[in-house]
């Protein structure tokens, strides 16, 4: 696969952020440069979640910096068109199938080959059932199969392998590596260890 065509880096000083307007997670620092990843570690009720939404945006930091560097436009935001978010529920609608879905994403992202991205989470035996009939690890397949329609040089993935068997694993570890070679970053809170390649950032509850 080819380089992307935009580099991207994250760095993070001293950053924080609340949820319901108790303290959740604080002192956070680490950088991260074109092909980086690092992994969140931490008990339920971390914290990992809501840290991820902070990265993506969907959060305010109540303290400290988060520096975004997108082809050397600088911006305390996450970037338009730069990130790609996959929460812990999946976002599949139950009435299409998983084809069907994907064709949706790839529509409303103006493009992407949903055949290769269906075969990239060996999901092609699968493709012409309904979301509703698959189970939680193969609608979890499709759900990040998505990253895959938008190109985007940022993943954020809370638990992007829960409820999914080991093959599973090593199919998205796979995406992952992938995506990092071609000079994205990203940050996986997950149970599944990815790693030396990747940082570790440890949250205590």
């Amino acid at each position: 696969m080819s380089p992307y065509r935009r580099a991207i880096s994250l760095t993070a000083a001293d950053a924080g952020c609340d949820r319901a307007g108790a303290a959740i997670v604080r002192g956070v620092n680490f950088s991260l440069a074109p092909g980086e990843g690092m992994q969140l570690f931490g008990p339920n009720g971390s914290g990992k979640s809501s840290l991820l939404s902070m990265f993506a945006g969907l959060i305010r930091p109540v303290e400290g910096v988060l520096e975004w560097r997108l082809d050397g436009a600088v911006s305390n935001a996450a970037p338009a068109g730069g990130v790609f978010f996959l929460g812990h529920d999946a976002s599949v609608k139950p009435a299409l199938t998983a084809e069907e879905n994907l064709r949706f994403w790839a529509q409303v992202n103006g493009g992407g080959d949903v055949g290769a991205a269906l075969k990239a989470v060996d999901g092609a035996s699968f493709r012409h059932l309904r979301a509703g009939r698959l189970s939680a690890g193969q609608r979890r397949r499709v759900d990040l199969a998505r990253a895959l329609l938008v190109d985007r040089e940022a993943w954020l993935l809370d638990e992007p392998t829960a409820a999914i068997d080991r093959d599973g694993v090593a199919v998205i570890r796979k995406l992952i590596d992938d995506h990092l070679s071609r000079g994205g970053i990203a940050i996986v809170a997950t149970h599944d260890d990815l790693g030396d390649g990747f940082k570790r950032l440890e949250l205590a509850r």
